[in-house]
């Protein structure tokens, strides 16, 4: 029995277009707020600490927290900032890629 495989990159470029296509930029778009959302959930977990929690830390609440983990699209970079240095403990590193 023969399975075509086929990579995740090589379904994106199928299924959404390759890079460089409008309907491709809003999907990686898409994927950065949703990755940014997960590495926070990941870091409060990580360090034992509940959504109020760190939304008590960081000055905001429990709400903003939550839709920040499920995929919050506008979020400042000052309250990301602050999320991450007071609320988790953490440093922001930012960089740009070409």
């Amino acid at each position: 029995m023969e399975k075509n495989l086929t990579s995740l990159s090589d379904f994106i470029d199928q299924e959404i277009g390759v890079k460089g296509t409008k309907k491709r930029a809003k999907f990686d778009e898409g994927f950065e707020a949703f990755k940014l959302g997960v590495l926070i959930q990941q870091a409060r977990q990580e360090r034992g600490l509940t959504q109020e929690q760190v939304a008590d830390l960081s000055g905001t609440n429990k709400s903003y927290i939550s839709k920040l983990e499920k995929d919050l699209k506008d979020v400042r970079f000052s309250t990301l900032q602050r999320i991450i240095t007071e609320g988790l403990g953490g440093h922001l590193e930012i960089s740009i890629k070409f």
